[in-house]
């Protein structure tokens, strides 16, 4: 024999009462005869609830709810049961609504709501759901009897969480339900004291009566049809990526479900563990999956075996010097809570006994302080202990697993993992059996909490950075594309899902909760709401996700305004913004500092030489413990370009006009011919060897003549620059009667940074530069006789968003 319990989840439609009816149908036919165990239809719990409390206040409104709720009932019967049975069916329901609406009328005259009252209120929702599916199933020539729980099981009158008498319990059911002539439909939750009055076991309590009704019959097995495929590594509500899980044992079951896994009632395994009698959550939806079993062994593919969370807890601390080493502290705390039906979810204790915490649902929380200063009030009055403080708006997550014990560094992979995306543990449990870790953490926190949690334990292998774009230009735009066409190689190869979850421009802004495709990205972008940076940034962190990545591919001032903000939220940055390193000192410090106190990343590879490994090369080189004697470089694609062509052939001007007709400077080739990128530049790598130096610090040479500076127009200038042709060629004439060429060279040599054109010989490696390259010539006291070249294009869209592409990666590598 069989006992099979069907949740609310599955009876909250006519649909889903239609595809339990054509599997009871099915099934019941072929077998032996089950026990069905009836929950209330879906919603109808709440409903009650809520139109008793409204019926207490004097509220008339009620009636409204009420009235629903038989129109409710009453269509699932027009729908699924026709002819004779009809009429009968009906008419027992109707006797029950009437019971109901009586009752109810009684409560809104006298004003009260008594948890007994409730209790018999709520009880409707069972009997009425048992009627009708009794009914259904009749109409199918299926041979059923609808039984009176309250013959069955007895309880005490804790009315709302009434504790069973299994001994009388097991007596009557089994003298009921032995050898039954049809098949039982009970409905669940429901029992009565020895006065024959109606209780309730709580939520999820009809769990508990199919347990129940199997330990005393020594079924074959139990099993809880919900509207899931089991339960799942987590909640598939919050991680998307959560898996059913196929087997779990007795404890972890329990560990799972007193942290918050609703599919199963925490009181419900205690008879099927008594009595070895196994418990299967399967899903109505899809009845052909296996489900979750239940029973006396788990299997151990992962470290562990779930992670769960209860999203709504209050947080007591209670302190001070006068409990250290006073015996009985604990048992006058608790013992205040138990007087007061206070349910304690979590403890923790600081080993100097200075203080203690623990965890109650947000409703008892003031009650929980006014019980503790009630019952300190003395300790409190001379000082000796501090008035109970309150946390609210928490959340506490918990990683399941028996193999736990078996397994080192589970502690320290999970407080990597929360460390590393910014979620700060407020309290820490864990029993003496290593069947779980317990964390405190706050609420806003907590969906972040277990999708890190999750990719930690269960997809180790597969790390996903949730990406955040701002920038669409000509370097935005190419990094999406390489995205769209690496996204494939980097899953399958790299085991890394680089989602982009958000991209804005100048104009526009888009976010979605799934992932955006980068093919798909101008289409989404152009929908998008209008642009506005601080919602951009306040959305992105409001999302919360793990393994956020803000990538600023703009160059402007205000998006590096933003900087400190966000590596505050625990979200890393990758920029080939020059800005926020080039300016102030004092904010370049601010910013390195503020990443390494979150524990996250600042990276800015592209800020000098695009896609080269400059800054990571000279970062190694310093952590390696070698020490810069001297950096020269050559750090403008466009200089470079200009001056490696200046070999007599052309004037200077031409060549100038050459590198702006080709795109390879700036509009107005000033902005590249004044040396202040190439200023900035060398000086982030002056501030990268530890140097505090300012702008206004680096010497800069203006190679342009005054009148070529002050030019109104482009085409002023470049007639100017044709008029000193005379200079630079006398200059290029120079260097060439040394047998030398002219280089434009950003130098930092003890302490100082400079720019500035001179004459380099056939020795120097900038001598053979050619085209529009970079080069960067790390002298070290190891690379001394021969120092650390690295040399290719420093410029260009391919090349900057590969670097920025690769510094993504890198904070994925760090994660890991």
């Amino acid at each position: 024999m069989k006992v099979l319990k069907f949740g609310g989840s599955t009876l909250s439609n006519t649909e889903q009462i239609g595809q339990v009816l054509r599997y009871l149908e099915r099934t019941m036919q072929s077998s032996p005869g089950p026990v069905l165990v009836i929950s209330a239809f879906g919603g109808v719990t709440d409903a009650l609830i809520r139109l008793s409390h409204m019926a207490a206040g004097s509220d008339s409104g009620y009636q409204v709810h009420l009235d629903m709720l038989v129109k409710q009932h009453m269509s699932v019967i027009k729908t699924y049961i026709p002819g004779p049975v009809q009429k009968e069916t009906a008419s027992d329901v109707e006797k029950m609504l009437n019971a109901l609406k009586d009752t109810i009328h009684g409560v809104y005259l006298v004003k009260e709501l008594s948890p007994k009252t409730l209790d018999f209120i709520l009880s409707f929702g069972e009997r009425l759901s048992a009627a009708i599916i009794n009914g259904c199933l009749k109409v199918r020539n299926l041979e059923t009897e609808m039984i009176d729980a309250e013959d069955l099981i007895i309880t005490d009158g804790q009315f709302g969480f009434a504790r069973v008498h299994w001994d009388s319990s097991f007596r009557n059911i089994r003298k009921r339900l032995k050898s039954p002539k049809k098949i039982p439909v009970i409905p669940g939750c429901i029992g009565s004291t020895v006065q024959h009055e109606t209780t309730t076991f709580g939520r999820g309590g009809s769990d508990y009566t199919a347990t129940l009704v199997a330990a005393a019959l020594r079924a074959e097995s139990v099993e809880i049809w919900t509207h899931v495929d089991g339960i799942h590594t987590a909640d598939p509500n919050k991680v998307a990526k959560a898996f059913p899980i196929d087997r779990l044992s007795w404890d972890e079951a329990m560990e799972l479900s007193h942290f918050g896994t609703k599919l199963i009632f925490p009181a419900a395994m205690i008879p099927a563990a008594m009595h070895d009698i196994p418990i299967i959550i399967r899903n109505i939806g899809n009845p052909d999956f296996q489900g979750t079993l239940i029973g006396k062994t788990s299997r151990y593919e992962y470290p562990v075996r779930g992670i769960s969370s209860v999203d709504r807890i209050a947080m007591l601390q209670v302190q001070g010097s006068g409990m250290i080493g006073v015996v009985g502290i604990a048992n006058r705390l608790f013992g205040a809570l138990a007087r007061n039906n206070i349910n304690v979810i979590l403890i923790t204790q600081a080993s100097s006994e200075h203080s203690i915490c623990f965890a109650v649902a947000p409703e008892q929380a003031q009650n929980s302080k006014k019980a503790i200063e009630e019952e300190f009030a003395l300790e409190i009055s001379d000082g000796r202990m501090d008035e109970a403080a309150i946390e609210n708006d928490a959340s506490i997550v918990a990683v399941v697993g028996e193999n736990m014990k078996r397994t080192p560094n589970i502690a320290s992979r999970m407080f990597q993992a929360l460390g590393k995306n910014g979620v700060n543990v407020m309290a820490i449990a864990q029993g003496s059996s290593e069947l779980n870790i317990s964390v405190v953490i706050s609420r806003q926190d907590e969906a972040k909490a277990l999708n890190a949690l999750h990719e930690a334990f269960f997809l180790s292998d597969t790390k996903s950075l949730h990406v955040f774009l701002i920038g669409t230009g000509l370097i935005g735009s190419t990094l999406l594309k390489q995205m769209k066409e690496q996204k494939s190689t980097l899953c399958s190869q790299n085991a890394l899902d680089i989602r982009l979850m958000g991209v804005g421009d100048i104009d526009r802004m888009v976010f979605k909760t799934e992932p955006i495709d980068p093919s798909g990205w101008k289409k989404k972008l152009h929908s998008g709401k209008p642009m506005d940076l601080g919602i951009y940034i306040d959305t992105m962190l409001a999302m919360n996700l793990p393994n956020t990545v803000f990538v600023d591919c703009t160059g402007s001032p205000s998006t590096v305004e933003h900087y400190e903000r966000i590596l505050d939220a625990s979200v890393s940055i990758v920029t080939p913004n020059k800005i926020a390193n080039s300016g102030p000192y004092e904010q370049y410090r601010i910013l390195r500092n503020k990443a390494g106190q979150k524990g996250v990343k600042f990276l800015y590879e592209t800020n000098v030489g695009a896609g080269l490994p400059v800054i990571s090369t000279l970062n190694d080189l310093i952590c390696a413990g070698d020490r810069i004697v001297k950096i020269e470089a050559i750090l403008s694609g466009t200089l470079s370009y200009i001056f490696n062509s200046f070999s007599g052939q052309k004037k200077f001007s031409e060549i100038v006009k050459e590198a702006r007709n080709r795109g390879l400077s700036e509009p107005d080739p000033r902005d590249d011919l004044n040396g202040l990128d190439v200023a900035r530049k060398i000086l982030i790598l002056s501030r990268e060897t530890g140097l505090p130096l300012e702008p206004e610090q680096v010497q800069v040479e203006n190679i342009l003549p005054e009148p070529c500076r002050k030019a109104k127009s482009v085409e002023a200038f470049l007639d100017e620059l044709e008029k000193a042709d005379g200079q630079f060629s006398k200059r290029r004439d120079e260097a060439a009667a040394k047998d030398q060429v002219l280089r434009y060279i950003a130098t930092l040599e003890n302490g100082r940074a400079s720019v500035c054109l001179k004459g380099v010989d056939r020795s120097h490696p900038f001598f053979a530069l050619s085209g529009s390259d970079n080069m960067i010539v790390f002298t070290t006291e190891r690379y001394q006789e021969l120092p650390l070249v690295i040399k290719g294009p420093g410029a260009g869209a391919e090349v900057t968003a590969a670097g920025v592409f690769a510094d993504i990666i890198r904070i994925a590598n760090y994660l890991s």
